[in-house]
């Protein structure tokens, strides 16, 4: 099951460093059955992309908690086995047990250095756009205007090394 795995910047160093990801709580995001059917039409393909998506909201909330944050959201793709479907949490919401070695991780989704602006400002007001204020949800969706850039696991140093 291709799982979308929210992190941070500091994060994404210790993946390097370590060759294994360990996500927070074993929180993920992937295309369930739940999500499936939470959607009228889509292709595999597009809720995928949500799920990409639902994991980079969480990215903002770690961003939050950070204390020296890099304010790009970022979110590891991989393939596990083991992921536990947590429809009691959210359509999208799954569980990973353990570290994910760097031989599962397909890819890598970054937010680019002009995005930095509008993350910084989301991950200040993420939870307070989950409770439906106006502002902080306009806010939200300026960071989420912003894609994330697509980088394979062995470009990563590199990408890092730039920033």
């Amino acid at each position: 099951m291709r799982v979308f795995l929210p992190a941070t910047v500091a994060m994404l160093r210790d993946l390097v460093e370590r060759g294994e990801f360990t996500p927070v709580g074993g929180t993920g995001f992937a295309l369930t059955p739940a999500l499936r059917e939470s959607y009228a039409t889509g292709d595999s393909e597009e809720l995928e992309y949500s799920a990409m998506l639902d994991a980079a909201r969480a990215s903002l909330r770690l961003l939050a908690h950070d204390d020296k944050p890099v304010p790009r959201r970022a979110v590891v793709a991989a393939d596990v086995e083991d992921a536990r479907l947590r429809p009691d949490l959210d359509f999208s919401v799954v569980k990973v047990t353990g570290t994910v070695p760097m031989k599962l991780i397909a890819a890598i989704h970054l937010d680019t250095s002009d995005a930095e602006d509008a993350v910084r400002e989301a991950a200040e007001v993420v939870d307070a756009a989950d409770l439906g204020d106006p502002d902080a949800e306009f806010a939200l969706g300026e960071a989420e205007d912003h894609e994330l850039a697509w980088y394979a696991p062995q470009e990563l140093p590199f990408v890092l090394e730039l920033m």
